[in-house]
């Protein structure tokens, strides 16, 4: 009798240990409420989180890293609970995401910014960009309107008064070159440089090409309208913007010890915020 009371109670232990488990693994994408899954493109953000990996394991955390080079399943990932959180985008990049998807991620902690350039092809000095000069840009909206931003900030083109942020090639106003737009996926970009006269890159792929933003024929300004709207976010869901083991991370990744290891490793080409 006493047997089957021993055992009885053993099987209840077994089955409250597993309920707990199961608790645990709904709080996380990886089944562990101290063990958090991110998704980054490879440079440089797998590259920072990389960095931060071992701080995170002294407090606790365990950080694993999904390497992504696309900028779709990043956020599809964590809509689908995959991946606890993202690190590869800007606001305006993940707010167009929202509204074509129709989803509800958030930004919890914008930690740095990179320049776009413009990066010369068989044109190396904009002096001698000619007329019908083709130029190669980004093709997904919130990254062309940054590069007509660009070229309008070196007199290249003009853009409509308030075009802004959401500026389109139907923004542009005047266009004295005749400038012929190849709208390329960004990752693209650098590929295309020997087939087009200058091309407009996101810094991450120009870093991935093995381009320096010292070689770059005109860059951002820093302090300008880019920096305030473009930095790149930790992005998750509603759900998750609470969740303590995020919270850290966000927190690790906007302290003065990373923000020196940006600026010591990238050259100006990625720049921490803040």
């Amino acid at each position: 009798m006493k047997k089957k009371v021993f055992v009885a109670v053993l099987t209840l232990i077994f089955a409250l240990a597993l309920a707990g488990c199961g608790k645990d693994k709904n709080n996380s994408a990886s089944g562990d409420s101290k063990t958090i899954k991110v998704g980054a493109n490879i440079v440089p953000h797998a590259e920072i989180l990389e960095y931060v990996k071992p701080i995170l394991k002294e407090k606790g955390i365990t950080l694993e890293i999904v390497k992504l080079e696309d900028s779709i399943t990043p956020n599809t990932g964590v809509i689908e609970g995959s991946l606890d959180a993202n690190y590869f985008q800007h606001v305006p990049y993940l707010e167009q995401f929202n509204k074509e998807n129709k989803s509800d991620l958030i930004s919890i902690g914008a930690i740095h910014y990179e320049p776009f350039g413009i990066y010369a092809g068989r044109t190396k000095d904009l002096k001698d960009l000619p007329d019908g000069a083709t130029v190669a840009v980004p093709n997904n909206v919130t990254n062309e309107a940054r590069a007509l931003l660009l070229m309008a900030q070196e007199g290249i083109i003009t853009l409509k008064q308030g075009a802004g942020i959401t500026a389109t090639v139907g923004d542009i106003e005047s266009n004295p070159k005749n400038i012929k737009f190849k709208e390329l996926a960004p990752e693209q970009l650098v590929a295309a440089l020997p087939d087009v006269d200058i091309a407009v890159i996101n810094g991450n792929y120009a870093i991935e090409g093995g381009l320096h933003v010292s070689q770059a024929l005109a860059v951002e300004a820093n302090d300008g309208l880019a920096a305030q709207t473009y930095g790149n976010i930790i992005a998750t869901v509603p759900g998750k913007k609470d969740n303590a083991a995020l919270k850290t991370l966000v927190e690790v990744l906007q302290s003065e010890d990373v923000k020196k290891f940006i600026e010591g490793k990238y050259d100006g080409a990625v720049v921490p915020l803040k």
